[in-house]
C-alpha cells in the first residue's frame, strides 16, 4: 500500500518572479524519514504567478493492497 503526504511551500514573490525557500530542506528531511519525492501541485496563484505549492511525498506501508 502507498501512503502520501503533502507539505506546503510558499514563494516570497511567486515562483516565476521571486524565489522559494524551504523546498530543498523539506525534500531532504522527508527523504531521511523514508519518504520519496513524487511531485508538486500549485495550490495558490495570482496574476500568473504561483504563490504556493504542495510538495507530494510517498512511501510504501505495510498492509493490504
Amino acid at each position: 500500500m502507498v501512503e502520501y503526504a503533502f507539505e506546503t511551500v510558499a514563494a516570497d514573490e511567486g515562483f516565476f518572479v521571486g524565489k522559494t525557500t524551504g523546498h530543498r530542506e523539506a525534500i531532504l528531511r522527508r527523504a531521511a524519514e523514508g519518504w520519496h519525492y513524487a511531485g508538486w501541485i500549485p495550490t495558490q496563484q495570482m496574476n500568473g504567478s504561483i504563490l504556493e505549492i504542495d510538495l507530494v511525498f510517498e512511501r510504501e506501508t505495510e498492509g493490504q493492497a
